[in-house]
Protein backbone atom coordinates (compact mmCIF):
# COMPACT_ATOMS: atom_id res chain seq x y z
CA UNK A 1 0.00 0.00 0.00
CA UNK A 2 1.25 3.52 -0.89
CA UNK A 3 1.88 5.74 1.58
CA UNK A 4 0.31 8.99 1.32
CA UNK A 5 2.96 11.89 2.25
CA UNK A 6 3.00 14.55 4.29
CA UNK A 7 3.61 17.08 1.96
CA UNK A 8 -0.07 16.11 0.73
CA UNK A 9 -1.33 16.75 3.86
CA UNK A 10 -0.16 19.81 4.48
CA UNK A 11 -0.74 20.82 0.72
CA UNK A 12 -4.61 20.31 0.33
CA UNK A 13 -8.02 22.39 1.08
CA UNK A 14 -10.50 22.68 3.70
CA UNK A 15 -10.95 19.63 6.25
CA UNK A 16 -14.28 17.34 6.05
CA UNK A 17 -16.05 17.79 9.67
CA UNK A 18 -19.46 19.00 9.43
CA UNK A 19 -23.09 16.78 9.30
CA UNK A 20 -22.00 13.41 10.53
CA UNK A 21 -24.22 10.46 11.77
CA UNK A 22 -22.66 9.15 14.52
CA UNK A 23 -22.83 5.63 16.06
CA UNK A 24 -20.82 4.84 19.26
CA UNK A 25 -20.15 1.65 20.70
CA UNK A 26 -18.14 1.97 24.31
CA UNK A 27 -16.24 -0.62 26.04
CA UNK A 28 -15.31 -1.29 29.57
CA UNK A 29 -11.65 -0.32 28.98
CA UNK A 30 -11.79 2.39 27.46
CA UNK A 31 -11.80 1.65 23.86
CA UNK A 32 -14.19 3.24 21.48
CA UNK A 33 -15.39 1.83 18.39
CA UNK A 34 -16.53 5.09 16.05
CA UNK A 35 -19.03 4.53 12.95
CA UNK A 36 -19.53 7.73 10.96
CA UNK A 37 -21.13 8.81 7.85
CA UNK A 38 -19.84 11.86 6.64
CA UNK A 39 -21.54 14.28 4.36
CA UNK A 40 -18.96 14.20 1.44
CA UNK A 41 -18.11 14.11 -2.25
CA UNK A 42 -16.70 10.72 -3.19
CA UNK A 43 -16.27 10.11 -6.85
CA UNK A 44 -15.95 6.86 -8.23
CA UNK A 45 -12.75 5.35 -9.01
CA UNK A 46 -9.61 6.96 -6.43
CA UNK A 47 -9.72 10.11 -5.13
CA UNK A 48 -7.96 11.54 -1.62
CA UNK A 49 -9.73 13.03 1.17
CA UNK A 50 -8.67 14.88 4.15
CA UNK A 51 -11.14 15.08 7.27
CA UNK A 52 -10.54 16.18 10.79
CA UNK A 53 -12.23 13.12 13.09
CA UNK A 54 -10.10 14.29 15.79
CA UNK A 55 -8.29 11.43 17.93
CA UNK A 56 -8.21 7.74 17.13
CA UNK A 57 -6.26 4.77 16.14
CA UNK A 58 -5.44 5.16 12.30
CA UNK A 59 -4.44 1.43 11.96
CA UNK A 60 -8.11 0.70 12.98
CA UNK A 61 -9.90 2.13 9.64
CA UNK A 62 -11.93 0.40 7.78
CA UNK A 63 -15.13 1.21 5.57
CA UNK A 64 -18.57 0.81 6.36
CA UNK A 65 -19.73 0.46 2.54
CA UNK A 66 -18.49 -2.82 0.32
CA UNK A 67 -18.11 -0.40 -2.41
CA UNK A 68 -15.83 1.46 -0.62
CA UNK A 69 -12.14 0.42 -0.02
CA UNK A 70 -9.13 2.62 2.02
CA UNK A 71 -5.63 2.25 -0.28
CA UNK A 72 -3.73 4.37 1.92
CA UNK A 73 -3.96 6.97 4.84
CA UNK A 74 -1.52 9.72 6.37
CA UNK A 75 -2.58 10.83 10.13
CA UNK A 76 -0.89 13.86 11.68
CA UNK A 77 -1.88 14.25 15.33
CA UNK A 78 1.33 16.52 16.09
CA UNK A 79 -0.30 19.45 17.70
CA UNK A 80 2.12 21.00 19.85
CA UNK A 81 5.49 23.66 19.14
CA UNK A 82 7.91 20.63 18.91
CA UNK A 83 5.96 18.62 16.27
CA UNK A 84 5.05 22.08 14.42
CA UNK A 85 8.91 22.66 13.85
CA UNK A 86 9.32 19.20 12.83
CA UNK A 87 7.16 20.18 9.94
CA UNK A 88 8.88 23.34 8.97
CA UNK A 89 12.53 21.40 8.87
CA UNK A 90 13.78 22.34 5.20
CA UNK A 91 11.40 25.69 5.34
CA UNK A 92 12.95 29.10 6.69
CA UNK A 93 10.83 30.87 9.67
CA UNK A 94 10.44 34.05 10.67
CA UNK A 95 12.02 34.58 14.60
CA UNK A 96 11.19 37.11 17.09
CA UNK A 97 14.07 38.77 18.85
CA UNK A 98 13.92 41.31 21.45
CA UNK A 99 16.12 44.34 20.89
CA UNK A 100 18.69 45.37 23.79
CA UNK A 101 16.92 48.70 24.28
CA UNK A 102 13.38 47.61 23.80
CA UNK A 103 10.41 46.80 20.79
CA UNK A 104 11.25 43.43 18.55
CA UNK A 105 12.99 42.36 15.20
CA UNK A 106 12.09 39.57 13.16
CA UNK A 107 15.37 37.72 12.15
CA UNK A 108 14.72 34.87 9.51
CA UNK A 109 16.05 31.60 9.10
CA UNK A 110 15.58 27.99 8.22
CA UNK A 111 14.81 24.90 9.91
CA UNK A 112 17.86 22.41 9.48
CA UNK A 113 16.61 19.83 12.01
CA UNK A 114 15.68 19.22 15.40
CA UNK A 115 16.71 16.50 18.43
CA UNK A 116 19.15 18.78 18.39
CA UNK A 117 17.83 22.05 16.96
CA UNK A 118 19.71 23.83 13.87
CA UNK A 119 19.16 26.83 11.82
CA UNK A 120 20.52 28.25 9.05
CA UNK A 121 20.99 32.05 9.42
CA UNK A 122 20.97 34.36 6.36
CA UNK A 123 24.70 34.37 6.66
CA UNK A 124 24.88 30.42 6.04
CA UNK A 125 26.46 30.24 8.92
CA UNK A 126 24.16 27.28 11.45
CA UNK A 127 23.32 28.17 14.97
CA UNK A 128 22.26 25.33 17.77
CA UNK A 129 20.23 28.08 19.48
CA UNK A 130 16.82 28.94 18.47
CA UNK A 131 17.22 32.65 17.27
CA UNK A 132 14.12 34.04 18.91
CA UNK A 133 10.39 33.11 19.45
CA UNK A 134 9.69 31.25 16.35
CA UNK A 135 6.60 32.50 13.67
CA UNK A 136 4.88 29.63 12.38
CA UNK A 137 2.51 30.10 9.22
CA UNK A 138 -0.39 29.29 9.72
CA UNK A 139 -0.16 26.46 7.15
CA UNK A 140 2.31 24.65 9.50
CA UNK A 141 -0.11 24.47 12.07
CA UNK A 142 -3.32 21.94 12.88
CA UNK A 143 -6.30 23.18 15.01
CA UNK A 144 -6.78 19.52 15.24
CA UNK A 145 -5.40 15.89 14.17
CA UNK A 146 -5.74 15.29 10.27
CA UNK A 147 -6.39 12.40 8.67
CA UNK A 148 -5.85 12.20 4.73
CA UNK A 149 -7.61 9.12 3.18
CA UNK A 150 -7.08 7.29 0.18
CA UNK A 151 -10.16 6.20 -1.50
CA UNK A 152 -11.51 3.63 -3.93
CA UNK A 153 -15.25 3.75 -4.84
CA UNK A 154 -17.24 1.57 -6.94
CA UNK A 155 -19.35 4.78 -7.48
CA UNK A 156 -19.86 8.21 -7.10
CA UNK A 157 -21.19 9.09 -3.82
CA UNK A 158 -22.57 11.79 -1.90
CA UNK A 159 -21.22 10.53 2.04
CA UNK A 160 -18.52 8.21 3.08
CA UNK A 161 -19.29 6.04 5.97
CA UNK A 162 -15.89 5.23 8.12
CA UNK A 163 -15.31 3.03 11.45
CA UNK A 164 -12.51 3.10 13.63
CA UNK A 165 -11.29 2.68 17.06
CA UNK A 166 -10.60 6.05 19.80
CA UNK A 167 -9.87 6.60 23.24
CA UNK A 168 -11.68 8.73 25.36
CA UNK A 169 -14.53 7.33 26.64
CA UNK A 170 -15.31 4.28 28.83
CA UNK A 171 -18.53 3.22 31.15
CA UNK A 172 -19.15 1.42 34.31
CA UNK A 173 -22.10 -0.37 35.76
CA UNK A 174 -23.30 -0.36 39.11
CA UNK A 175 -26.68 -0.82 40.83
CA UNK A 176 -28.96 -0.37 43.87
CA UNK A 177 -30.32 -3.58 45.99
CA UNK A 178 -33.24 -2.47 48.22
CA UNK A 179 -34.04 -5.24 50.90
CA UNK A 180 -37.72 -5.56 51.60
CA UNK A 181 -39.67 -7.64 53.61
CA UNK A 182 -40.14 -10.84 53.08
CA UNK A 183 -36.87 -11.47 51.98
CA UNK A 184 -37.44 -9.65 48.66
CA UNK A 185 -35.10 -7.19 47.18
CA UNK A 186 -35.71 -4.20 44.59
CA UNK A 187 -32.54 -3.65 42.23
CA UNK A 188 -31.97 -0.81 39.91
CA UNK A 189 -28.94 -0.91 37.80
CA UNK A 190 -27.32 2.31 36.04
CA UNK A 191 -24.33 2.48 33.44
CA UNK A 192 -22.39 5.56 33.82
CA UNK A 193 -20.42 6.72 30.84
CA UNK A 194 -17.33 8.91 31.53
CA UNK A 195 -15.94 10.72 28.57
CA UNK A 196 -13.29 11.92 29.22
CA UNK A 197 -11.81 13.70 26.03
CA UNK A 198 -14.72 12.29 23.30
CA UNK A 199 -17.17 14.69 22.00
CA UNK A 200 -20.11 13.14 20.17
CA UNK A 201 -23.19 15.35 19.11
CA UNK A 202 -26.52 13.59 18.75
CA UNK A 203 -24.75 9.85 18.61
CA UNK A 204 -26.49 6.51 19.15
CA UNK A 205 -24.70 4.67 21.59
CA UNK A 206 -23.94 1.41 22.47
CA UNK A 207 -22.30 -0.07 25.51
CA UNK A 208 -20.44 -3.40 25.22
CA UNK A 209 -20.01 -5.65 28.58
CA UNK A 210 -18.18 -8.67 28.40
CA UNK A 211 -13.80 -9.58 28.10
CA UNK A 212 -12.97 -8.35 24.74
CA UNK A 213 -9.83 -9.17 23.83
CA UNK A 214 -6.94 -6.12 23.24
CA UNK A 215 -3.60 -6.43 21.92
CA UNK A 216 -1.02 -4.76 23.55
CA UNK A 217 0.43 -1.66 22.01
CA UNK A 218 3.79 -0.51 22.24
CA UNK A 219 2.82 3.18 23.51
CA UNK A 220 -0.88 4.07 25.05
CA UNK A 221 -2.63 6.58 22.33
CA UNK A 222 -4.00 8.38 24.47
CA UNK A 223 -4.21 9.43 28.09
CA UNK A 224 -8.01 9.99 29.66
CA UNK A 225 -8.69 12.88 31.53
CA UNK A 226 -10.34 13.09 34.35
CA UNK A 227 -14.41 13.55 34.26
CA UNK A 228 -16.27 16.10 36.15
CA UNK A 229 -19.75 14.88 37.74
CA UNK A 230 -22.34 16.24 35.56
CA UNK A 231 -24.96 13.09 35.00
CA UNK A 232 -27.70 12.96 32.76
CA UNK A 233 -30.34 9.90 32.97
CA UNK A 234 -31.88 8.31 30.43
CA UNK A 235 -36.15 8.05 30.61
CA UNK A 236 -36.19 4.12 29.26
CA UNK A 237 -34.23 1.63 29.51
CA UNK A 238 -31.01 -0.16 27.40
CA UNK A 239 -32.30 -3.12 25.05
CA UNK A 240 -29.99 -5.97 25.38
CA UNK A 241 -28.89 -8.57 22.97
CA UNK A 242 -25.68 -10.58 22.62
CA UNK A 243 -23.18 -10.45 20.20
CA UNK A 244 -19.97 -12.57 19.83
CA UNK A 245 -19.41 -13.72 23.59
CA UNK A 246 -20.55 -10.48 25.27
CA UNK A 247 -23.26 -8.57 25.44
CA UNK A 248 -24.79 -5.31 23.67
CA UNK A 249 -26.83 -2.64 25.73
CA UNK A 250 -28.77 -0.33 23.42
CA UNK A 251 -29.33 2.92 24.82
CA UNK A 252 -32.43 4.50 23.82
CA UNK A 253 -32.97 8.37 22.04
CA UNK A 254 -29.45 9.93 20.68
CA UNK A 255 -26.91 10.84 23.52
CA UNK A 256 -24.42 13.83 23.32
CA UNK A 257 -20.65 13.59 24.64
CA UNK A 258 -19.21 16.40 26.14
CA UNK A 259 -15.74 16.10 26.68
CA UNK A 260 -15.21 15.57 30.74
CA UNK A 261 -18.95 14.82 31.60
CA UNK A 262 -20.79 11.85 32.78
CA UNK A 263 -23.75 10.80 31.43
CA UNK A 264 -25.74 8.01 33.39
CA UNK A 265 -28.24 5.78 31.72
CA UNK A 266 -30.71 3.40 33.00
CA UNK A 267 -29.80 -0.58 32.38
CA UNK A 268 -33.45 -1.93 32.60
CA UNK A 269 -36.30 -1.09 34.53
CA UNK A 270 -35.77 -2.08 38.19
CA UNK A 271 -37.22 -5.79 39.20
CA UNK A 272 -37.59 -7.61 42.23
CA UNK A 273 -35.64 -10.98 43.26
CA UNK A 274 -35.54 -13.14 46.59
CA UNK A 275 -32.39 -12.89 48.60
CA UNK A 276 -30.98 -14.75 51.26
CA UNK A 277 -28.52 -13.14 54.24
CA UNK A 278 -25.71 -15.45 54.86
CA UNK A 279 -22.37 -15.30 57.85
CA UNK A 280 -19.71 -16.62 57.44
CA UNK A 281 -16.14 -16.87 59.78
CA UNK A 282 -13.07 -17.82 57.88
CA UNK A 283 -10.60 -20.50 59.09
CA UNK A 284 -7.53 -20.27 60.16
CA UNK A 285 -5.39 -22.78 58.04
CA UNK A 286 -3.01 -21.58 55.64
CA UNK A 287 -3.72 -22.41 52.12
CA UNK A 288 0.05 -23.82 51.02
CA UNK A 289 3.03 -24.57 53.38
CA UNK A 290 3.09 -25.80 56.93
CA UNK A 291 0.75 -25.83 60.13
CA UNK A 292 1.66 -23.13 62.96
CA UNK A 293 1.54 -23.67 66.50
CA UNK A 294 -0.68 -20.79 67.88
CA UNK A 295 -0.62 -19.82 71.56
CA UNK A 296 -3.19 -16.96 71.83
CA UNK A 297 -7.02 -16.58 70.95
CA UNK A 298 -8.00 -14.38 68.09
CA UNK A 299 -10.89 -12.27 67.65
CA UNK A 300 -12.22 -13.28 63.90
CA UNK A 301 -15.21 -10.77 61.84
CA UNK A 302 -18.31 -12.66 61.17
CA UNK A 303 -18.48 -12.24 57.60
CA UNK A 304 -22.49 -10.72 56.08
CA UNK A 305 -22.81 -12.11 52.78
CA UNK A 306 -26.74 -11.29 50.56
CA UNK A 307 -27.19 -13.63 47.78
CA UNK A 308 -29.42 -12.60 45.24
CA UNK A 309 -31.68 -14.77 43.84
CA UNK A 310 -31.66 -15.22 39.43
CA UNK A 311 -33.23 -18.12 38.57
CA UNK A 312 -34.22 -18.15 34.99
CA UNK A 313 -37.69 -17.53 34.03
CA UNK A 314 -37.42 -14.86 36.74
CA UNK A 315 -37.79 -10.99 36.14
CA UNK A 316 -34.24 -10.07 37.06
CA UNK A 317 -32.84 -13.78 36.38
CA UNK A 318 -33.12 -13.85 32.74
CA UNK A 319 -30.82 -10.70 32.05
CA UNK A 320 -27.16 -10.52 32.12
CA UNK A 321 -25.43 -8.53 34.48
CA UNK A 322 -22.19 -6.39 33.56
CA UNK A 323 -19.98 -6.37 36.76
CA UNK A 324 -19.56 -3.45 38.53
CA UNK A 325 -20.48 -1.74 42.29
CA UNK A 326 -23.55 -2.91 44.05
CA UNK A 327 -24.88 -0.78 46.95
CA UNK A 328 -27.02 -2.15 49.46
CA UNK A 329 -29.80 -0.53 51.07
CA UNK A 330 -32.20 -1.36 54.19
CA UNK A 331 -34.99 0.89 55.31
CA UNK A 332 -34.73 2.32 58.77
CA UNK A 333 -38.03 1.94 60.84
CA UNK A 334 -39.24 5.58 59.00
CA UNK A 335 -38.66 4.13 55.95
CA UNK A 336 -35.68 5.86 55.26
CA UNK A 337 -33.29 3.82 53.19
CA UNK A 338 -29.84 3.48 54.85
CA UNK A 339 -26.09 2.23 53.06
CA UNK A 340 -25.21 -1.11 54.99
CA UNK A 341 -22.86 -2.83 52.47
CA UNK A 342 -21.36 -1.86 49.04
CA UNK A 343 -19.67 -4.98 47.06
CA UNK A 344 -18.19 -5.44 43.62
CA UNK A 345 -19.39 -8.44 41.00
CA UNK A 346 -18.41 -9.67 37.95
CA UNK A 347 -19.70 -10.35 34.98
CA UNK A 348 -22.91 -12.52 35.58
CA UNK A 349 -24.80 -14.10 33.13
CA UNK A 350 -28.07 -15.36 33.39
CA UNK A 351 -29.44 -17.57 36.03
CA UNK A 352 -26.37 -16.58 38.09
CA UNK A 353 -26.77 -15.69 41.50
CA UNK A 354 -25.23 -12.66 43.16
CA UNK A 355 -23.06 -12.84 45.64
CA UNK A 356 -22.55 -9.55 47.80
CA UNK A 357 -20.20 -8.97 50.55
CA UNK A 358 -21.55 -6.27 52.97
CA UNK A 359 -19.13 -6.15 55.73
CA UNK A 360 -19.11 -7.67 58.81
CA UNK A 361 -22.06 -8.14 61.46
CA UNK A 362 -22.26 -5.76 64.61
CA UNK A 363 -24.18 -8.37 66.56
CA UNK A 364 -22.39 -11.56 65.97
CA UNK A 365 -18.73 -12.17 67.20
CA UNK A 366 -16.15 -14.75 66.65
CA UNK A 367 -13.12 -15.92 69.05
CA UNK A 368 -10.82 -18.56 67.58
CA UNK A 369 -8.62 -21.03 69.74
CA UNK A 370 -6.31 -23.41 69.21
CA UNK A 371 -5.88 -26.09 71.53
CA UNK A 372 -3.54 -28.50 70.92
CA UNK A 373 -0.45 -28.82 67.97
CA UNK A 374 1.53 -31.91 67.30
CA UNK A 375 3.86 -33.09 64.80
CA UNK A 376 5.45 -36.01 63.62
CA UNK A 377 8.24 -36.50 60.68
CA UNK A 378 7.17 -39.04 58.19
CA UNK A 379 10.27 -38.28 55.65
CA UNK A 380 9.92 -37.06 53.23
CA UNK A 381 7.08 -35.01 54.75
CA UNK A 382 6.08 -33.80 57.61
CA UNK A 383 2.29 -34.46 59.61
CA UNK A 384 1.06 -32.06 61.94
CA UNK A 385 -2.17 -32.44 63.87
CA UNK A 386 -4.00 -29.41 65.94
CA UNK A 387 -7.51 -29.04 67.45
CA UNK A 388 -8.99 -25.72 67.24
CA UNK A 389 -12.09 -24.74 69.07
CA UNK A 390 -14.21 -21.57 67.36
CA UNK A 391 -17.12 -19.55 69.64
CA UNK A 392 -19.27 -17.70 68.25
CA UNK A 393 -21.81 -15.17 70.60
CA UNK A 394 -24.76 -13.66 68.83
CA UNK A 395 -26.78 -10.43 70.80
CA UNK A 396 -29.18 -10.49 68.17
CA UNK A 397 -33.11 -11.11 68.94
CA UNK A 398 -33.70 -14.04 66.86
CA UNK A 399 -31.41 -17.02 66.26
CA UNK A 400 -28.53 -17.03 63.46
CA UNK A 401 -27.09 -19.92 61.39
CA UNK A 402 -23.01 -19.22 60.72
CA UNK A 403 -21.06 -20.98 58.65
CA UNK A 404 -17.36 -21.91 59.42
CA UNK A 405 -15.15 -22.09 56.66
CA UNK A 406 -11.53 -23.89 56.52
CA UNK A 407 -9.66 -23.75 52.92
CA UNK A 408 -6.53 -25.03 52.15
CA UNK A 409 -4.40 -27.03 49.61
CA UNK A 410 -2.80 -30.33 49.31
CA UNK A 411 -3.81 -33.09 51.68
CA UNK A 412 -5.92 -32.63 54.45
CA UNK A 413 -8.17 -34.17 56.32
CA UNK A 414 -11.04 -33.18 59.69
CA UNK A 415 -10.63 -35.98 61.89
CA UNK A 416 -13.39 -35.47 64.39
CA UNK A 417 -15.96 -32.26 64.47
CA UNK A 418 -18.66 -31.30 67.01
CA UNK A 419 -21.09 -30.88 64.23
CA UNK A 420 -20.76 -32.20 60.74
CA UNK A 421 -17.76 -31.35 58.73
CA UNK A 422 -19.76 -30.73 54.80
CA UNK A 423 -16.98 -30.80 51.98
CA UNK A 424 -18.31 -28.28 49.85
CA UNK A 425 -14.92 -28.69 47.37
CA UNK A 426 -11.55 -30.09 47.15
CA UNK A 427 -10.48 -27.23 49.55
CA UNK A 428 -13.05 -26.11 51.85
CA UNK A 429 -14.97 -27.55 54.41
CA UNK A 430 -17.69 -26.44 56.08
CA UNK A 431 -19.00 -26.22 59.46
CA UNK A 432 -22.84 -24.96 60.27
CA UNK A 433 -23.61 -23.92 63.70
CA UNK A 434 -27.14 -22.42 64.87
CA UNK A 435 -26.35 -19.66 67.15
CA UNK A 436 -29.09 -19.27 70.04
CA UNK A 437 -31.01 -15.30 70.22
CA UNK A 438 -28.45 -13.97 73.04
CA UNK A 439 -26.31 -17.07 73.39
CA UNK A 440 -23.50 -18.39 71.91
CA UNK A 441 -22.05 -21.90 70.72
CA UNK A 442 -18.76 -23.16 70.69
CA UNK A 443 -17.62 -25.58 67.62
CA UNK A 444 -14.66 -27.76 68.27
CA UNK A 445 -12.92 -30.13 65.08
CA UNK A 446 -9.58 -31.59 64.93
CA UNK A 447 -7.28 -31.49 61.69
CA UNK A 448 -4.48 -33.30 60.00
CA UNK A 449 -2.35 -31.81 57.58
CA UNK A 450 0.67 -33.22 55.31
CA UNK A 451 3.24 -30.90 53.87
Amino acid sequence: MKRLAVALVLGLGSTAVARAQTSLTIYQDGRVLQRRVLSVAVPAGVSTQRLALGLLDPGSLFALDSGVAITGTSYDAALDQAQTLRRAIGKRLGFSVRRPNGGFDTLSAEVVGVDPERYRLPDGRVTFDRPGTALFPPELILAEPTLVLGVRSDRARTNLGLGYFSSGASWSAAYTVVLGPRATARIAGQATIAAGSLRADDAEVQLLAGDVGRAAPKDEMMNLRAARAAPMVAMEAAGQQQIGEAHLYTLPGRLSLTPGVQTGVMLFEPASAAYERTFTVRGQLPFWGGLPQLGDETTEPVNVTYVVKRALKTEFGDRPVPGGVVRIYERDTRGRAQLIGESSIDHSAAGQDLRLDAGSAFDLTARRLQTAYETRREAPRTVAMASYTVTVASAKDSAATVDVLEQRGGEWAVLTSSVPAEKVSSTITRFRIRVPAKGEVTLTYRVRVVW
